[in-house]
């Protein structure tokens, strides 16, 4: 099974981002989409799927 999991872009280098997730950093690959700092995104695999809103994350959890 594969997860992905939401996060926020704390900062830019290029096509790379340093993203939180809940207190853990990683780097993640910017890909095709366009990402700023502060932007709330969806990781898998170390590559930003997309930028999330914060209803998206909220109704996530509701499954959670």
């Amino acid at each position: 099974m594969c997860v992905a999991v939401f996060g926020k872009v704390l900062k830019m280098d290029g096509k790379n981002a340093v993203v939180d997730f809940n207190g853990s950093k990683v780097s993640a690959k910017t890909g095709l989409v366009d990402v700023a700092e502060g932007d709330k995104v969806l990781v898998h695999a170390g590559c930003i799927l997309q930028k999330v809103s914060d209803e998206d994350i909220a109704l996530s959890e509701e499954f959670f």
